[in-house]
């Protein structure tokens, strides 16, 4: 048994405000007791079992980061300048996924995707991959040989992509279930049914993506919607048929709790409504969305309509791996709009919130006794700078600032991933 000993925060529940100290737990001198994958206790560390004694202090213990939408092909598109997303997609992002095809490749870009995702403190991703089969099996075949939690799927596209990029709707299907079959449940992997959008899909595919959402209801389903204006207008003159967006894959059976729905940004209040309804999970993911200046995610409105969200980086649409830095900018997306973002309030989205809009709160996102022992040790002071800020600070929300907002892969001292050691090995 290890006992990890430092600063101990696990959340419970979302916070209501800035100040709201009864939605986690903290110990200044804390343990959380690891075993067999999994934790066995949490608390003072005066109360710890008896264990190998693995000392953090004075750093901060965390449940490990998730991150629930980004692209595991896209890692040498991150930083591609001077386009909005439809010219983006086919001037960067097509071609590099065309090289998808080649396992070779494929599985050399999955070392170094799970690579940044660790030393980022990401230890549960959800991905899409190309639409090649051999991307997704490169995926999950790194996932299980370092025995990380992760969801990913190959994309379902038919129509506006290169030749080397479409599948059929026949194919999809037919690839979609072999993937689920060798790797859903396999291990820490969860397979996720993944229509790119509705501009890359005809009906006759999205009707298959809905039969395979209805074939495996415990799946997850992941798609983009309302990311740009011109994306939305090209979707509409494609489905005209349809009220909204949205109720393209209202119509063919894509939404419900296991719906992760990319950026939803320009949402009408019957959209936002269907969303509540459906507890579909809208995904904020501000990087990408200032980068490729697709507009600003009201994080206000869609809560206060009820809706589930989640944060992701969206990499390589978006620019950064680090959750520290998606929820900095989420931070400056609210203030443009008179919103706030208080750090409490973030740390809970990278973590237990994260990890509720996954449905999966039972096994990642806190410190609770039995979940799986995805661990982060924090060092707010791992810069200079931070470091001469650091002696300013007296309070945990001002700390958990700092890391905001001035946090990156350094401020990660280490990563465990079901208990194991992992960020010092990369």
């Amino acid at each position: 048994m290890k006992i990890l000993r430092g600063r101990v925060l696990t959340f419970d529940r979302r916070p209501e405000t800035a100040d709201d100290y009864g939605a986690y737990r903290y110990w200044t001198d804390g343990g959380v007791a690891v075993e067999n994958g999994l934790i066995t206790a949490i608390g003072d560390f005066a109360d710890m079992p008896d264990g190998q004694v693995i000392d953090h202090h004075p750093h901060l213990i965390m449940p490990g980061f998730i991150d629930t939408h980004n692209h595991f092909p896209q890692m040498q598109v991150i930083g591609s300048y001077g386009a909005q997303l439809l010219d983006w997609l086919n001037t960067y992002t097509f071609p590099a996924e065309m090289q998808f095809g080649d396992e070779a490749h494929a599985a050399r870009i999955a070392t170094a995707y799970f690579d940044e995702m660790l030393r980022n403190g990401t230890t549960t991703p959800v991905a899409y991959c190309s639409v090649h089969p051999q991307s997704a099996e490169a995926y999950f075949a790194e996932a299980e040989r370092r025995n990380i939690r992760a969801l990913g799927g190959k994309v379902m596209m038919d129509r506006n992509a290169p030749d080397g990029l479409l599948d059929t709707p026949q194919t999809s299907y037919d690839d979609t279930k072999a993937l689920i079959s060798k790797w859903h449940g396999r291990g820490r992997g969860s397979y996720v049914i993944s229509p790119r959008f509705a501009i890359t899909s005809t009906p006759e595919q999205l009707e298959m993506a809905g039969a395979l959402c209805a074939e495996h209801p415990d799946l997850h389903m992941q798609t983009h919607l309302s990311e740009n204006r011109d994306e939305i207008a090209f979707t509409m003159s494609l489905y005209p048929d349809h009220p909204d967006y949205l109720g393209i894959y209202e119509h063919y059976g894509l939404l419900g709790p296991k719906a992760l729905l990319g950026h939803s940004i320009h949402l009408s209040d019957r959209e936002l409504g269907v969303m509540r309804d459906t507890q579909s999970v809208a995904v904020f993911c501000p990087t990408s969305n200032l980068f490729i200046g697709s507009g600003l995610f009201n994080e206000l409105r869609t809560r206060d309509a009820g809706v589930r969200i989640a944060v992701a980086t969206d990499i390589g649409g978006g620019t950064s791996a680090s959750m520290f830095k998606t929820l900095d900018e989420a931070y400056k997306v609210c203030q443009l709009q008179g919103q706030n973002l208080p750090p409490l309030y973030a740390f809970y989205l990278m973590t237990l919130g994260n990890a509720e809009a996954l449905g999966m709160a039972d096994k990642i996102g806190t410190l609770d006794v039995g979940t799986e022992a995805d661990i982060v040790i924090l060092n707010a002071a791992a810069t200079p700078h931070a470091a001469l800020r650091m002696e300013t600070i007296e309070t945990l929300p001002e700390e958990l600032f700092v890391l905001q907002t001035l946090g990156d892969d350094r401020m990660v001292a280490e990563v465990y991933v079901a208990g194991e050691a992992a960020k010092a090995v990369l």
